[in-house]
């Protein structure tokens, strides 16, 4: 017979299991008072921002680039954390999928910001919670993938907003026109093409010699 001085001892050794559930359910309260269902979580990572849609009890929705739902069936190989290797095979080959994760999977150690494009996007009043859930919910699974042209902020903004757009891509492209379509390039797009003219003039044929002469101009024009 157990002494009833050892039976403490024996109830904490035999519910490991029962804390662990306590303390994700207390995390998920904590989570339910911070985040309302519908908000959408921005996290910051090291060289872009990555979005999701609070959809409550602790878990968030948000689309990502995977290959594994292209290579598996597998439900638990998909659900695990997507790791480096899996995330960039997924940007090179345009696969993603809308997964549904915990709060600390996705933040991933970084703070969340809540709503914060409610203020950039002032002329565009916020769905209905409610809608905006129901909109990332209904779109989980695999998703083609473009890390300009449809990545996580395009998702979110879709559920959000009703508009698929992404302030990311938006000043990407802005930053890469500025230096490529700029005056000074197209003045070196010039010297280059003369230089390559009259060191091959004899070689080159008369469509060459027009691309060569066509590209500064159109450079020159967009710039």
């Amino acid at each position: 017979m157990v002494p009833l001085c050892f039976l403490p001892v024996l109830f904490a050794a035999l519910t490991p299991k029962q804390e662990e559930k306590k303390k994700k359910k207390n995390r998920q309260e904590e989570d339910e008072d911070e985040f309302k269902r519908g908000d959408l979580l921005e996290v910051p990572r090291t060289l872009f921002i990555h979005f999701g849609i609070y959809l409550g009890g602790g878990r968030v929705a948000h689309f990502i680039p995977d290959i594994m739902p292209v290579i598996s069936s597998d439900p638990k190989k998909i659900q695990k954390m997507v790791t480096n290797t899996r995330l960039i095979l997924g940007v090179l080959l345009k696969r993603g999928s809308v997964r549904v994760d915990s709060v600390e999977d996705f933040a991933y150690g970084s703070e969340i910001l809540v709503n914060p494009t409610d203020k950039v996007c002032s002329s565009l009043p916020p769905l209905d919670p409610e809608a905006v859930a129901l909109r990332a919910e209904r779109l989980r699974g695999q998703v083609p993938y473009s890390l300009l042209w449809f990545n996580c902020e395009h998702y979110v903004m879709y559920c959000r907003y009703g508009t698929s757009m992404s302030f990311q891509t938006f000043q990407f492209c802005k930053t890469v026109r500025s230096l490529v379509l700029s005056r000074a390039v197209a003045k070196v797009t010039w010297l280059l093409g003369a230089g390559l003219v009259l060191y091959l003039q004899a070689a080159l044929s008369p469509y060459t010699l027009l691309l060569l002469l066509l590209m500064p101009f159109l450079v020159w024009m967009a710039s």
